[in-house]
């Protein structure tokens, strides 16, 4: 399955991606829902707009359920009119969620049972224009936007505080929003925010090493 969140929409949907079926919808009633990360329990949705996770359970072959509205509670600081929480990864055993807050240049790990959010210790830094993220083992790689940078923080056992590496940065990059990786490759999609859309637009993704 393919889970796709909705942006400006508020929802989320579920594909197919061997018939390219709609297998699911689920209307949020989100502001901008950003970014998903799928766990064995259930898929978990940002919202830019709203101090919001929304969740879709997930049985044990996979199949998606129902949803719900988990609010973001604890050391969480909404912005209205700002842009909020973007990226979330999640960690191996499904039981914890990081996500980063824009606006603010913050991360948090959340409980997605709960929603309560704890404020990850960055030792001074911050992950300001902060979008997508990728989590490997205990290497969490931020994408700066409009910073056109990755910054690649090492994080403690508790998820409690992170410590920057380095900064990852490449003359290619055109505001990267998304990175996976590949190995020890790390690819970034570009996308190109100040440059107009058009059908004769190149987009592309820069391939980067650590």
């Amino acid at each position: 399955y393919l889970f796709v969140s909705g942006g400006p929409n508020g929802d989320g949907r579920i594909y197919n991606t061997h018939t390219g079926e709609l297998i699911a919808a689920y209307d949020f009633g989100g502001g901008f829902v950003n970014d998903v990360i799928v766990t064995p329990q259930a898929a978990y949705f940002t919202d830019s707009f709203a101090p919001n996770l929304y969740s879709v359970a997930l049985d044990g072959s996979g199949e998606p359920g129902a949803h719900a509205t988990i609010p973001l509670s604890g050391e969480f600081v909404f912005v209205p009119g700002g842009f909020n929480t973007n990226g979330i990864v999640a960690t191996p055993n499904g039981n914890g969620l990081i996500i980063v807050h824009s606006s603010r240049g913050e991360l948090y790990f959340v409980d997605p049972q709960t929603g309560e959010a704890s404020l990850i210790d960055l030792g001074g830094d911050n992950v300001n224009s902060g979008d997508g993220l990728l989590l490997l083992n205990r290497t969490l790689f931020v994408v700066q936007n409009s910073l056109n940078q990755i910054a690649q923080f090492q994080l403690n056992r508790n998820y409690s505080a992170a410590r920057l590496q380095q900064l990852i940065t490449d003359d290619d990059f055109d505001v990267p929003t998304t990175v996976s990786n590949q190995g020890t490759r790390l690819y970034a999609v570009n996308a190109r925010f100040g440059t107009t859309p058009g059908p004769d637009v190149e987009y592309d993704i820069v391939r980067v090493s650590p």
